[in-house]
């Protein structure tokens, strides 16, 4: 095995956390990964792995060695696609991360044509609203509504979407429906809606003019999943705040009511990332060059 496929057999390890599962992925013998690995270390003189009864984890060499093995990695990748794209339609496994309601609403149905224009890739996508190491979990690209944690990772803007305030009928038929932020203040309470990444509880928030305003309501239930913020809120357990698109067909059957509509909620930006490149390969150019068109169609 020559030194770039000991690399990428290293990558996918430390990626996948797995001897075995490296093996199945790159579809080698377990005793070639564990010879491969060996003269790795050998040659570097150091130890890269630490194997556990459950799990591989990079050694701190490991780790600095893997940064290098995916940079390199990727900026071969990058050359031998733009030789190829002149001639050659992008081709590859692409691994996505996108929200589970954008997913089924909107990049899904899209992919028939997706795949009619790029016959030559692949996708494995994830649906989920939580953090994700793109190079640990070796995820392409994710696609993100919201504020965004500071890091190294490339952002680059789909568009911004739209939010409302809503309270369940039944919540509105036992409190009242708010007609000011003041009225809200003395007299309701919110479904809590706490950060994945930061565990605090978030306030809600009210465009008041060109003026953001930050509203902090009682709540007796605390939530940090999408889904169990939106079933808290139909459930009639407090206010809260959504994207439209995700409220709109409660708001079209009555099951949900829009509040203080002149006092809108400020809207979100989505937003696809990825790692840095020094040259993006053809096949992550095309799909975040795609991902762009279809958002900015839905947005």
């Amino acid at each position: 095995m020559d030194r770039l496929d000991a690399m990428r057999l290293f990558t996918r390890i430390i990626e996948l956390g797995s001897f075995t599962a490296a093996a199945d992925d790159l579809n080698l013998p377990r005793a070639t990964v564990t010879h491969t690995i060996k003269r790795l270390e050998t040659r570097l003189g150091t130890q890269l792995l630490q194997r556990t009864t459950r799990r591989v984890h990079a050694t701190r060499d490991g780790e600095a060695y893997y940064s290098h093995c995916v940079r390199l990695l990727a900026e071969m990748d990058a050359v031998e696609a733009d030789f190829r794209e002149a001639t050659v339609q992008p081709r590859g496994h692409l691994r996505i991360d996108v929200p589970a309601l954008m997913a089924r609403l909107w990049l899904i149905p899209a992919l028939p044509a997706f795949f009619a224009r790029y016959p030559l890739l692949e996708l494995d996508i994830g649906t989920g609203d939580h953090f994700v190491d793109l190079l640990r979990e070796g995820v392409d690209c994710v696609l993100r509504v919201g504020k965004l944690p500071d890091s190294n990772l490339v952002g680059r803007r789909v568009g911004v979407l739209e939010q409302l305030t809503v309270a369940s009928a039944a919540y509105v038929r036992k409190h009242g429906v708010p007609q000011s932020l003041a009225d809200l203040q003395n007299r309701h309470c919110a479904v809590n809606w706490a950060s994945p990444t930061t565990h605090r509880s978030e306030p809600l928030e009210f465009m008041v003019g060109r003026k953001r305003r930050e509203v902090i309501l009682p709540g007796q239930v605390t939530v940090s999943s999408v889904e169990a913020y939106l079933a808290c809120c139909e459930a009639g357990l407090g206010i809260a705040q959504f994207p439209r698109y995700r409220v709109a067909e409660g708001i079209a059957n009555g099951t949900l009511r829009e509040l203080l509509p002149a006092t809108p909620p400020p809207s979100l930006p989505v937003t696809v990332l990825y790692a840095p490149h020094r040259q993006m390969p053809a096949r992550l150019r095309v799909f975040v060059d795609w991902l762009v068109e279809q958002m900015s169609k839905q947005l």
